[in-house]
């Protein structure tokens, strides 16, 4: 039996952290999507926005980046809401200002570069727009199948291409950006991403056929891996592991979002070219 403070009580107890963590998020994203129409979803991805792009300030920092974190963060957490309320229209008109006041900085100020003129920009588009997309998504006719379907498809291929990656990996998909995932992670994650927009499609009328499920399952699953590739990379330039340490065994908001912010644009422009 392990004593207390023994390796294996210390990771049970990490993995239990790690669980209780899940479990809220899990509960939180779900009844977002399920009972907080689109202007709910846009505040909870708008106060989850704007703690991920603060986290990405602050290791941009760490390159000697100077980012306007009060634009930035401001932006990024207005344009899921702005989406939940206006729309598009609403999403394209935050990005607007955001552009414009983010120039005016750079005019006034002539100790501010054209870096940290695009960072702050940058930050807030790759962060709050693209994930705003899902608040999109959601006002759809059959928008709360869709962005059920988005958020677990995510959760499906993060899963089975650890648990498959884990356990058959042998062959590394990006071993100088993230050594640990694997091939074989990646083909398992795809096959299960697949499966739950089949079964969505299967359960509800989404108005997209078998073809178009399929096919919007292989690009998510493509868009999940591209999105945690792009943050690991982001995160090693800057010399970090975790972008933060507001969700415990989990890093920061960052980690946690980074798959979701690429397929939710991705998933958004496919079920809408798929007829849904």
């Amino acid at each position: 039996m392990s004593k207390a403070g023994s390796p294996s009580s210390e990771g049970m107890s990490r993995l239990l952290i790690r669980l209780m963590t899940a479990t809220v998020y899990a509960v939180v994203m779900l009844a977002a999507i399920l009972y907080g129409r689109p202007i709910g979803l846009g505040v909870v991805l708008g106060i989850a926005a704007m703690l991920a792009v603060s986290e990405l300030y602050g290791f941009t920092r760490r390159e000697y980046r100077m980012p306007n974190e009060v634009f930035g963060v401001l932006a990024a957490g207005a344009m899921p809401i702005a989406a939940g309320v206006w729309g598009q229209t609403g999403l394209m008109a935050v990005l607007t200002l955001l552009v414009i006041a983010a120039l005016i900085w750079h005019v006034a100020f002539r100790q501010v570069r054209t870096s940290d003129t695009a960072v702050t920009v940058f930050g807030a588009v790759y962060v709050g727009f693209l994930l705003a997309h899902l608040v999109l998504l959601r006002s759809l006719d059959a928008g709360t199948e869709l962005a059920l379907a988005t958020i677990l498809s995510v959760w499906a291929n993060d899963s089975f291409a650890y648990i498959v990656g884990s356990t058959m990996g042998r062959h590394k998909l990006a071993p100088r950006i993230s050594p640990h995932k694997s091939w074989e992670g990646f083909i398992a994650g795809t096959l299960f991403t697949i499966l739950v927009w089949i079964c969505v499609g299967l359960v509800a009328d989404t108005g997209l056929s078998l073809a178009a499920l399929t096919l919007t399952g292989v690009c998510v699953s493509f868009a999940a891996v591209v999105g945690d590739l792009a943050e690991s990379r982001l995160k090693r330039e800057a010399g970090v592991k975790d972008s933060g340490r507001l969700l415990p065994g989990h890093g920061g908001f960052l980690d946690r979002f980074d798959s979701l912010i690429m397929v939710s644009v991705v998933a958004y422009y496919l079920v809408l070219l798929g007829g849904a």
